[in-house]
């Protein structure tokens, strides 16, 4: 494993302290685009932290990290996509 235990505190610190900023954002706020879009990039950047840093993808090949990130950057974007037509269907 090459993971050590600060590495493991670390990123679970970040990883709560960005879970607490993704609750806080969305508190009484609704149907925001701008508010869906930041809590999207939060999630990306917990998805990453957690397959680099847990799933020790950060020592895999890169192709391997490239294909990982771009499904998470692609999936996360079609997310933002249906949220927008949602409130453009709505609206």
């Amino acid at each position: 494993m090459f993971l050590n235990n600060d590495t493991i505190d670390r990123a679970w610190l970040i990883l709560m302290i960005a879970t607490v900023a993704s609750a806080a954002i969305t508190q009484g706020v609704g149907g925001k685009l701008a508010v869906a879009a930041t809590v999207l990039g939060i999630a990306l950047i917990k998805g990453r932290l957690v397959a680099l840093d847990f799933m020790e993808l950060r020592h895999a090949p890169f192709k391997y990290r490239m294909i990982f990130e771009g499904w998470l950057i692609v999936t996360c974007l079609a997310l933002l996509a249906g949220y927008a037509a949602g409130l453009k269907a709505i609206a």
